[in-house]
């Protein structure tokens, strides 16, 4: 089994339903079908368990999910990113921009 470190210090299984209802929310309104968000789920779940651990922090869920995010649809990062990464301001947001057009 699979546990996540959540920040508050407490622990608990890793849900891949989890990673699929946060990334729903930043996906609404956006082209993405359930069966995308299901396979984001997947590679998400799958990345961790390769990684061989027990456990892995709410932190580490949240890096594995933006990458096939970005791959799945760059509005629905930058939402998920904005959030994650705690945007403060504009700026933040230009930078996330900057770095998805540097990696096309």
């Amino acid at each position: 089994m699979l546990l996540v470190t959540k920040r508050s210090g407490g622990a608990e299984p890793f849900s891949r339903d989890k990673v699929i209802n946060g990334v729903r929310k930043a996906c609404q309104g956006r082209p993405v079908r359930e069966e995308d968000l299901k396979a984001l789920g997947q590679k998400v779940e799958e990345d961790l368990r390769s990684r061989g651990l027990a456990e892995v922090t709410s932190d580490e869920v949240g890096k594995a999910i933006l990458k096939p995010l970005r791959d799945l649809d760059e509005v629905a990062y930058l939402r998920f990113a904005s959030v994650y990464q705690d945007f403060s301001g504009l700026e933040d947001f230009q930078h996330a921009i900057n770095e998805l057009r540097e990696k096309q």
